[in-house]
């Protein structure tokens, strides 16, 4: 390499370790709202009904419909506003959805609060596109650690997220839960005045630096690469989600722990979920994305083991605990498998591919949990797991064959 290709090299790594930084920043903000959500939203929507209580996570799909929305939306915006401007437009979002959201519970109107956390996971679907548009922005080296990185920023999520559920839920007395939604307002505009400095590059050229023109969709999610990547990387958030949403219906009403004690689960499960990103992308350098991914799925399994041995506070905390680790093994392993399956100019419409049916089936995944609740109990959700990371098992075991025998060829 050049002296002058060495210096392009160093200048492309420290203005994406900038962006890396400051979409690290967003990413913890924005981010808070998930947790918030998830903390206090089954709950709410349990208050808010009658004697039918199997639509209380109907308002969590709402949020998980809202991000898949949000990924096509995010899309078309970043295409047109380009991405910075995209971001800011998702964090206004969710500001609005927090006033929505809030307003219902003051109503007592369920189904304007489950658009209400529609239109914030309509903004988590930009928010979800933070991790893409640092990978697109780093060299090929950096990539994965990239990745870790915004998804250590969750973290402050986890802390900040859960711990304004438990401040401000009866902030707005006598309204449970809505002085919680409205603390998203000022969160959404700080992460706006982050986004305003933002530099990233353009990718919304047809053709590559070398003139080759984008091949179609089609061609690129039939690949083993990516359809490895995608399969496990939407099984590891599907399982998180489906359990990460029903545990605080089983914890409070399954087993009558307080709704305090079920939101300290859920902060504890969502710094399980992204503290183990400061070392993720190490891990993924040194090993392999394929190995991690597998190691992840196996720490699910092992979640479901202990969630299935009792309904103790520590059964519930420590499921939670693993279920967040496992899936950010298995969730940022599968995310650079997608990430490397596709050139830069081929991002927006793979990403928005990949993130719409992530999170339509994320969405599906939240409406099955309280509904598998109601009809069968928290036991029965645990061995949903099993069958789910067996086939990715199997999948990510393929994949490392095919990369052995191309490596050898």
């Amino acid at each position: 390499m050049s002296a002058h290709e060495a210096q392009g090299l160093d200048d492309q790594l420290r203005t994406a370790k900038r962006n890396v930084s400051l979409l690290t920043v967003a990413q913890a903000i924005l981010g808070s709202a998930a947790p918030l959500s998830f903390s206090v939203g089954g709950l709410a929507g349990f208050q808010l009904l009658g004697a039918d209580k199997s639509l209380a996570t109907a308002p969590l799909t709402g949020f998980n419909v809202g991000v898949a929305l949000g990924a096509i939306v995010v899309a078309a915006a970043s295409r047109f506003l380009g991405r910075r401007e995209s971001f800011m437009v998702g964090a206004l979002m969710g500001a609005i959805g927090g006033v929505v959201a809030a307003l219902a519970l003051f109503r007592s109107e369920f189904w304007l609060f489950a658009f209400g956390l529609l239109l914030i996971g309509l903004s988590g679907g930009f928010t979800q596109k933070i991790r893409f548009a640092a990978a697109d922005a780093s060299p090929s080296f950096y990539k994965g650690k990239a990745i870790s990185w915004i998804l250590a920023g969750g973290i402050v999520s986890a802390i900040v997220g859960p711990q304004l559920a438990i401040w401000l839920k009866d902030w707005m007395e006598p309204v449970t839960f809505a002085g919680a939604f409205m603390g998203l307002v000022p969160l959404m505009l700080l992460a706006i005045g982050v986004l305003f400095f933002l530099k990233l590059p353009d990718t919304s050229s047809k053709t590559g630096t070398d003139g080759e023109p984008a091949r179609p969709l089609r061609e690129i999610v039939m690949t083993q690469r990516f359809a490895t990547g995608m399969i496990c990387g939407i099984s590891s958030y599907a399982l998180m989600t489906f359990m990460m949403t029903g545990a605080p219906l089983a914890m409070v009403v399954g087993c009558g722990f307080s709704s305090d004690l079920a939101t300290l689960g859920i902060q504890w499960h969502v710094i399980a979920m992204f503290a183990p990103s400061f070392f993720t992308g190490m891990l993924i350098s040194r090993f392999g994305t394929e190995k991690v991914v597998a190691v992840g799925l196996l720490i699910l399994m092992s979640c479901a083991v202990i969630a299935h041995m009792g309904v103790e506070l520590w059964n519930f905390w420590l499921a939670l605990v693993l279920l967040g680790i496992g899936w950010n093994f298995g969730f940022i392993g599968a995310t650079a498998i997608v990430a490397s399956s596709y050139r830069p100019h081929e991002a927006d419409k793979v990403q928005g591919f990949h993130d719409i049916v992530l999170f339509g089936t994320v969405a599906l995944s939240s409406f099955s949990s309280g509904k598998i609740f109601s009809a069968f109990g928290w036991s029965f959700m645990n061995l949903v797991i099993w069958p789910v990371t067996i086939v990715c098992l199997i999948l990510v075991v393929l994949q490392m064959r095919a990369a052995a025998r191309k490596d050898q060829a």
